[in-house]
């Protein structure tokens, strides 16, 4: 019976609930990683009018930050495999916070540089372990659990937006890189005790014959597939789009002359740029299991279609209405809605693709495709500096949104199919 106690192997009775507290357990630890993202563009402006050292090397840093959490999720999925995710999320907390402490006193893009990276490492670990915990404790509920997961680390920020804005005008920005961020870490470090990977028993059976695969795949046999690659190129066509708007919201803000201009929505009154950023996360949070649950019902391609779609269209409206300090905190909270569901269905497709045994380590390969969507935000600020505006790169981030969108229905469903009757 679904929540009722079962037995594990060593006669240890166990609940179905324990999965629940180890899904609660990951979205906390996600929220806490959260800011090292989704707060960065608040602090670049600050470190600029400092030190000096250009927009485009400043977000240098976010690119190397970006990089480390992707593209090592992998090699952090095989030390969970091997030792459990307990210890992988503790020296991840002690990571979280040392890079943020490093931040507050670096006076050289190499010290921002080795933060970024220092932070990047941790909160791979944090997100690889996390994202794949739901995948294994969820077999049933994929979505719905890597949705919810995701979540912790998409609308993680927004209750701290405000409070870490209002601390960078008062105490500075390096202040508020310090005690946020070893408040942060802390929470990881603690919390990270308590994780582990289920046992015989844990899952129920019928939650447990839920996957979709029929077999379980290496990731080196995952990466011998076409259907890994095209859901890598398309991870990596919409995660370009909605990571150069994270970086560069403030950026954007600030050139369409909006950024401090009051907008009075819901009852509340706050400068645009902070309003947006606000709304951003919480939509940005809520789409990923709210996506999720709808693609256990609906399928992984199908809403892939319908949120790609909607993320197209919401980028090419922000780039013709976004001056309009009402209009860009609308459609930014939809460009971002449409956004952050990728980081729900593609572990979820991934989990009943190739598998819940390697689930982890498999799903962290897929995630490299967000590092190397990463090496375009650079690109972004030297493009809007050359031709003097940010029509060209919110364009293209359209039409890769739009061909994604297409590639789920007439690419990767067929495939995917194949492979289930093969």
């Amino acid at each position: 019976m679904r929540g009722a106690a079962a037995s594990s192997p060593g006669g240890a009775r166990t609940s179905t609930s324990a999965r629940w507290r180890q899904l609660i357990i990951g979205i906390i630890c996600m929220s806490m990683i959260a800011n090292l993202q989704y707060g960065w563009t608040l602090f670049v402006i600050p470190i600029n009018d400092k030190y000096q050292w250009g927009r485009a090397s400043i977000q240098v840093a976010f690119t190397i930050f970006v990089l480390t959490e992707t593209w090592l999720v992998p090699v952090e999925g095989y030390l969970v495999d091997r030792f459990g995710p307990g210890p992988v999320t503790v020296m991840a907390g002690l990571l979280v916070a040392l890079s943020w402490a490093l931040n507050s006193v670096a006076d050289s893009l190499f010290l921002l540089y080795l933060a970024a990276a220092l932070a990047g490492i941790g909160a791979g670990g944090v997100y690889g372990t996390c994202i794949g915990q739901a995948l294994k404790w969820f077999p049933d509920r994929r979505g719905l659990a890597a949705g919810l997961t995701a979540m912790g680390f998409g609308a993680g920020s927004a209750l701290t937006v405000i409070p870490i804005a209002a601390m960078i005008k008062s105490n500075g920005y390096q202040a508020t890189f310090l005690y946020f961020g070893l408040a942060q870490g802390l929470v990881v470090f603690v919390l990270g005790w308590f994780l582990r990977k289920p046992v015989p028993g844990d899952i129920a059976p019928r939650e447990a014959g839920a996957t979709h695969a029929q077999r379980d795949y290496t990731p080196l046999q995952m990466a011998a597939t076409p259907v890994f690659w095209i859901m890598y190129a398309m991870f990596v066509l919409v995660a370009a789009g909605g990571l150069m708007a994270t970086a560069q919201l403030a950026p954007i803000a600030q050139d369409f002359q909006i950024a401090d201009v009051p907008v009075s929505l819901l009852g509340l009154t706050l400068p645009a740029l902070t309003f947006a950023l606000s709304i951003d996360r919480v939509l940005n949070g809520v789409t990923r299991p709210f996506f999720g649950w709808v693609s256990d019902r609906l399928g992984r391609e199908n809403t892939m279609f319908i949120a790609f779609l909607l993320e197209a269209t919401g980028i090419l409206m922000l780039s013709h209405f976004g001056h309009s300090p009402v209009a860009f905190v609308l459609l930014t909270g939809l460009v971002f809605f449409a956004w952050g569901e990728i980081y729900s269905l593609f572990p979820a497709t991934c989990g009943d693709t190739f598998g819940s045994k390697f689930a982890t380590a498999n799903a962290g390969v897929l995630y490299t495709a967000k590092g190397t969507a990463s090496l375009l935000v650079p690109l972004a600020s030297v493009v809007s500096t050359s031709t003097g505006g940010w029509q060209t790169i919110f364009v293209t981030a359209s039409v890769m949104n739009f061909i994604a969108a297409l590639a789920a229905l007439l690419v990767l469903k067929p495939l995917r199919a194949g492979m289930r009757k093969s």
